[in-house]
């Protein structure tokens, strides 16, 4: 049964799996909590963290795997999008341990990897399925033929939904990362309270510029009127900001699902652990007829299992890369 070391390293998680004969065998992470300090990720800081994080991780690793150095069969790394130095660390581990084993190097996009996040466990999409992919730096609407055939039908044209989040919760005063805590306030709140912009963009894409100004001239507004207005409406604001950011989010994805006709619907990336959106999407399925399909809370934020899942379906097709290929900050599917 093949083997296979995957590594993940474009944001601020540093994390390892091991993936055996196509299963999950490990999948550890190391999060970085520096950057809660500065409102925000720091990429030297995050690419220091990384260079101390990624030899433990991998041996914490192959130990709650079982397999030794000697039994992993091919390497797979994130290759991009991320931060380019988060990135370096990464892709120069893999290289260098595909280089020692003299095995094949696996280069894997992570968005792809977010969106086969839905194969890690059951219950598990068929094909063709479309993914609403939503994180802290992409927002998309993917069409899936097939584990490797994929195509981006829309996507954002400017903020992600997750960075609209979290710049939310800072207006808010939130610390950061606020979007989880939007979404913990957003459960005591009323959503219909307050309205904000909603973005009308051409077919699948996505705006959430607009939604953010919305807010933040709301918040200077009512705080001139009311020093304290955001203290005694937080959980109030949080609901209807949620709301707002997931109405947008649902109307493009079920404007997808009627003109390509799918009803096998996923969504994936850190936002998709958001609370609000899982239920917005149950809710949606039982009127639409879909059949909904959410990754595990682990499998949502950046982790190596998803990785390793993209990794596996290129070791079967042979699609290996060259050891002089270099990360990218940026990269098309």
């Amino acid at each position: 049964m093949p083997a296979l070391l995957a590594i993940e390293s474009s944001c601020d998680e540093t994390s390892a799996a091991v993936v055996v004969d196509g299963r999950v065998r490990s999948n550890i992470i190391a999060t970085q909590k520096v950057h809660a300090q500065y409102g925000g990720v720091v990429p030297e800081l995050a690419s220091r963290a990384h260079m101390s994080h990624i030899v433990p991780v991998v041996e914490a690793a192959l130990k709650e795997a079982q397999i030794s150095r000697q039994q992993i069969d091919a390497v797979g790394f994130t290759q991009a999008p991320g931060l380019i130095g988060s990135l370096m660390v990464g892709a120069g581990f893999a290289k260098a341990f595909a280089q020692a084993r003299r095995i094949p190097l696996i280069a894997v996009h992570h968005m792809q990897a977010h969106v086969l996040a839905h194969f890690i466990e059951e219950p598990k999409p068929q094909f063709p399925f479309l993914c609403l992919t939503v994180s802290g730096g992409h927002t998309q609407i993917v069409l899936c033929r097939d584990f490797l055939d994929m195509e981006v039908l829309g996507e954002t044209m400017d903020d992600a939904a997750g960075e609209a989040f979290d710049k939310a919760a800072k207006m808010l005063g939130l610390p950061y990362p606020g979007g989880p805590l939007i979404d913990r306030y957003a459960h005591e709140g009323n959503p219909n309270r307050f309205q904000f912009a909603q973005a009308s963009m051409p077919g699948y894409a996505f705006s959430f510029s607009g939604i953010k100004t919305s807010i933040l001239y709301f918040l200077q507004r009512e705080q001139k009127r009311d020093p304290d207005f955001i203290q005694k409406n937080l959980v109030d604001i949080c609901a209807s900001v949620q709301q707002g950011i997931i109405r947008m989010l649902m109307e493009k994805l079920e404007q997808a699902a009627r003109d390509t006709g799918i009803r096998q619907i996923g969504i994936a990336g850190g936002v998709s652990a958001n609370s609000g959106l899982r239920l917005a999407l149950q809710k949606t399925a039982e009127v639409q007829g879909w059949q909904s399909f959410i990754p595990a809370f682990q499998y949502c934020t950046d982790n190596a299992a998803m990785i390793g899942i993209v990794a596996w379906h290129k070791f079967l097709r042979g699609d290996f890369a060259d050891l002089n290929i270099t990360p990218s900050a940026r990269a098309a599917w």
